[in-house]
């Protein structure tokens, strides 16, 4: 395939490609059924061209062809991808009312996790209303799993391929109290595991402590972690069981929402 000197395909590679299929798509989510003729047309390609693209689309159940009038219209495989997107919208308006729940009672932050491609990203917030509080906005926000409460226990539950990945480094150094040593984060995972809570001592954020637990889904899975941020000098260390198990009694109505 020809590409140009700055690496992006050329007109007849294969980012047209896809957006040509993606533009297919569109149409038929818009006009509904379409002949080959008039996708072409819409196109602007030969119709041989949009014949290929809708076979290819076809072969991974994105496009369906009625038989009998020989028109295309979009397939079930688009279900199939946007139950992905719906559980992660699922889980996100069900985490905003869990987090309402915990903020409530604790009066600090609260978050929920997914895992994502390496790293830890919250999904929803909910803000305390102290004086002196973690104000910060973490939505969207991906963070290192080796270093943040969410991140360790999304990573304690993780397969072996997430984790061989993320041992093999290297593991950034966020503050002093960052873990760095691949041996040390495996015992940390191991103890997270054995004990159920996670916790974060200033190692993404200077002077700033979090604690987080599981949630589980369907087949209990872990999906998501829950967490509790604060000041440091107001959530201690000793404090940290009775807090883990406020989280957990959350979390688990949050689990149940989710099929667990």
């Amino acid at each position: 395939m020809a590409e140009s000197s700055g690496g992006r395909a050329t007109k007849d590679g294969a980012v047209q490609s896809v957006d040509r299929a993606a533009a297919i798509l569109e149409l038929l989510a818009t006009a509904g059924e379409l002949g080959v003729s008039e996708i072409a047309r819409e196109l602007g390609v030969h119709r041989s061209t949009a014949f290929r693209l809708l076979a290819t689309l076809e072969a991974h159940d994105l496009v369906e062809q009625e038989e009998r009038r020989g028109t295309y219209d979009l397939g079930v495989g688009l279900l199939r991808l946007a139950g992905r997107v719906t559980r992660r919208m699922d889980i996100a308006t069900d985490a905003r009312a869990v987090c309402d729940d915990v903020t409530a009672e604790v009066d600090e932050t609260s978050n929920v996790a997914i895992l994502d491609d390496g790293a830890a990203v919250n999904i929803t917030q909910t803000t305390s209303s102290q004086l002196v509080g973690v104000a910060r906005q973490y939505v969207g926000q991906r963070t290192p799993l080796h270093a943040t409460s969410t991140g360790k226990m999304l990573l304690a539950h993780a397969g072996d391929e997430v984790l061989a990945t993320v041992l093999e480094g290297p593991l950034e150094v966020c503050t002093d109290r960052t873990i760095t040593d691949p041996a040390a984060l495996r015992e940390e995972l191991a103890t997270i595991r054995r004990r159920g809570w996670a916790a974060a001592v200033a190692e993404w954020e200077q002077d700033t402590n979090a604690l987080a637990v599981p949630v589980h889904g369907t087949g209990g899975r872990v999906v998501a972690a829950l967490s509790v941020t604060a000041p440091s000098f107001r959530m201690v260390p000793e404090a940290f069981e009775e807090i883990a198990a406020v989280l957990t009694r959350h979390a688990a109505g949050l689990s149940a929402r989710l099929g667990a």
